[in-house]
């Protein structure tokens, strides 16, 4: 398989066209539009000043995650999970996901006791929506800290966040790896796997599956090598976004 084969007409190493629309709703005190490719994601960030009674009174703060998608995100509408009367074990999952990779790059006795909950709503999926929500999730937590700040709820000289975070996935297909997967790569890849990375270039969290052939140490050093390098971008996405 050559860089032809994609069917976006992308190289082996190209993200799809990224986009953050940054502040895109105006009753959250952070929030941001972000899009990989056709995929597209609304993160919210909501401020609140206090903690859940399990942390008071220890000088810390908190931050979580919801992920959700919409009914009609794919190509044939899905029941809301309120309907089903409970939230699936991919939504809990994912949902922890960005928690943590949200919490990684904040200092929580910084924070003070005060909580953020990031909502991760995906309005259209074509691969990669938690990759998405993570990286558009920093966005709207950087300025939900801001206004925070502003308000005198976080000390005005007290730095919570630590560094940034974003995430990519990338994968083999056809014994080829590529960077940030399409929905029609993702669904035919003999390796998938999801990066998430700090702005320093630490990782945060891998998570690979081989779907066919197991794969070996010279390729997912490869792949790593791919989401690095796709995460570097990324950041630079997110700095021009909350510059703007």
């Amino acid at each position: 398989m050559n860089d032809a084969v994609r069917i976006d007409g992308r190289t082996n190493d190209q993200l799809r066209p990224i986009t953050i629309e940054r502040g895109w709703s105006e009753q959250a005190e952070g929030s941001a539009l972000i899009s990989y490719g056709r995929t597209k994601v609304l993160c919210t960030a909501s401020f609140t000043n206090g903690v859940p009674r399990w942390m008071s009174g220890k000088g810390k703060g908190w931050v979580t995650a919801e992920y959700s998608m919409l009914p009609r995100s794919t190509n044939s509408r899905m029941d809301r999970e309120s309907v089903k009367g409970k939230v699936g074990g991919r939504t809990h999952e994912i949902s922890r996901l960005v928690g943590r990779s949200l919490r990684a790059v904040v200092d929580m006795k910084a924070l003070g006791e005060n909580t953020i909950v990031l909502d991760c709503d995906v309005l259209q999926a074509d691969g990669g929506t938690r990759t998405a929500a993570i990286t558009g999730a920093y966005v709207a937590l950087a300025d939900a800290l801001a206004w925070g700040r502003e308000k005198k709820f976080i000390a005005q000289k007290a730095q919570p966040l630590t560094d940034s975070v974003s995430a990519v996935s990338v994968g083999i297909i056809g014994g080829v790896p590529m960077l940030d997967l399409a929905y029609t790569e993702d669904v035919r890849a003999d390796t998938d796997m999801n990066v998430v990375v700090t702005g320093r270039g630490k990782f945060v969290e891998v998570q690979g599956t081989a779907e066919a052939a197991p794969f070996d140490r010279t390729e997912l050093d490869t792949l790593l090598d791919l989401a690095l390098a796709g995460a570097i971008t990324l950041t630079e996405f997110q700095n021009r976004a909350l510059e703007g």
